[in-house]
């Protein structure tokens, strides 16, 4: 039998306080029903003896604390589940967006899940090809990994990130895919853009939307990766796929967090965030990985945009100490109009080197990745000589990396949004682009692999 009490002493913000509750417990689901009739759901954050402060997913505009009834379901969030999810657009909590019908539920899933034990885990070392020269060549994303896009205010960030759920694949024979794309904080604009984006491509037949809008509540923000990540895990781990997970953008739902622990009058931590900022971010990236004897794998791809380009930042800061690199977005190259503009230096894949090489990607990939790095640090190192001192005063060889740097930008970082390379344009275009420099200035691609990729691309 339901539990119910009209005991609201007070409310804050989106917080309820119940007095006078018996076996209230953290994370458990309540209903509350409002003068009008209307119910509405929430969650309780905190219990303290016979007390239960209650987060409300809809807000608590309108709520008279003397009329409401709350209702201890006594079960926490769920999400109802089942392969019917694909194809689907969600809100923030998993009700249906689309006009669809309700899912009928294969089983129900707690949403705050379990992080995978450590070690149940499987070391990630199998390539995911994302159509993108500047994340295949050079920072690859391998199957398990956590991946952040570090972008800024006005950067590109949504069309990178529509891009990848569009044109990711696992290179293998006759293995399942999905995506599950999260979006927390974001306007009706930049929805619509990855509904249709998605819908118009066809990847919407093999990907699960969760959207929480800008305009909607912030408790919801704080259950929508959660949500995504139970619709993956269940995916991937009950139902043997290969799923890519989105999360756009991290920076909105640290800011729901802050605003939250405001409202609970908790002792803030940098720049006003909660302490246990960097706890909460883990308990979400590292629900991502792979697990020994299972077929299935959760990949991460988590977007958050840097308050003032501030890598710094907390939310950057501690978003780079969990997971395992980042592909940063860059102001100057936008301002060229290079699409996608991913700085190339400071990005960094730090499992690259376990998803590449001989039956993988190709024998020459690693080689080849760390000449173009090379090359392009040489060429930009030269145009800032050539800013301070003048084009003149570079030597000939200056001037080849200064040209190589500029060719490196037009062809292989730009190629648009809706251009697919497989890893092989990719690794081939690579050698094209060396083709300008002698082999003996090649130190860092071994002697073979010249003899045998070069000679095509020589003119």
């Amino acid at each position: 039998m339901l539990k119910e009490y009209q005991t609201v002493n007070s409310i804050s913000g989106p917080l309820m306080m119940v007095e006078s509750v018996d076996d209230a417990r953290y994370g458990e689901v309540v209903e509350i029903e409002i003068g009008d009739g209307s119910i509405r759901h929430g969650q309780i954050l905190q219990v303290e003896r016979d007390k239960a402060l209650v987060q409300v997913f809809e807000g608590t505009e309108g709520i008279d604390i003397d009329s409401c009834t709350v209702r201890l379901l006594g079960r926490p969030q769920q999400l109802a589940v089942s392969p019917d999810i694909l194809g689907r657009v969600f809100n923030g909590t998993g009700e249906p967006k689309d006009g669809g019908a309700k899912i009928i539920a294969e089983k129900l899933i707690n949403i705050n899940g379990n992080p995978i034990n450590p070690y149940s885990r499987d070391y990630p070392n199998e390539f995911i090809q994302t159509g993108i020269s500047t994340i295949d060549g050079l920072n690859p994303l391998v199957r398990g990994q956590k991946l952040p896009v570090f972008s800024g205010s006005g950067l590109p960030h949504d069309e990178i990130t529509a891009q990848i759920a569009r044109q990711a694949t696992v290179l293998g024979k006759g293995e399942q895919f999905a995506v599950v794309f999260a979006a927390m904080g974001i306007t009706f604009e930049a929805a619509q853009f990855f509904i249709n984006d998605l819908t118009n491509s066809g990847a919407i037949e093999r990907a699960v939307m969760f959207i929480n809008l800008a305009n909607d509540p912030a408790i919801e923000r704080i259950a929508t990766p959660r949500v995504a990540l139970t619709a993956a895990e269940y995916l991937a781990f009950e139902k043997d796929m290969h799923v890519l997970v989105v999360l756009n953008d991290m920076t909105n739902y640290c800011e729901a967090l802050r605003q939250i622990s405001a409202a609970r009058k908790e002792v803030p931590g940098r720049r006003g965030y909660p302490g246990y900022l960097y706890t909460d971010l883990a308990t979400i990236y590292e629900r991502a990985g792979r697990i020994k004897n299972k077929k299935g794998s959760i990949t991460m791809v988590p977007v958050l945009t840097m308050p003032e380009d501030d890598k710094t930042h907390p939310v950057p800061d501690l978003t780079g100490y969990i997971t395992e690199g980042q592909i940063i977005l860059s102001r100057s190259l936008h301002r060229k109009a290079i699409a996608p503009p991913v700085d190339v230096l400071p990005s960094l894949s730090r499992l690259k080197d376990k998803g590449i090489g001989k039956g993988k990607t190709r024998e020459d990939h690693a080689d080849l990745y760390n000449q173009l790095y090379a090359a392009y640090a040489r060429g930009k190192e030269c145009q800032e000589l050539a800013t301070i001192l003048g084009q003149a005063a570079l030597s000939e060889e200056d001037r080849k990396y200064m040209t190589f740097a500029d060719e490196f930008e037009k062809r292989y970082i730009s190629q648009g949004y809706y251009e697919n390379r497989t890893i092989e344009q990719t690794l081939d275009l690579g050698w094209e682009l060396l083709s300008m420099f002698e082999d003996s200035q090649l130190k860092r691609i071994r002697v073979e692999f010249l003899k045998k990729y070069m000679p095509k691309f020589r003119k």
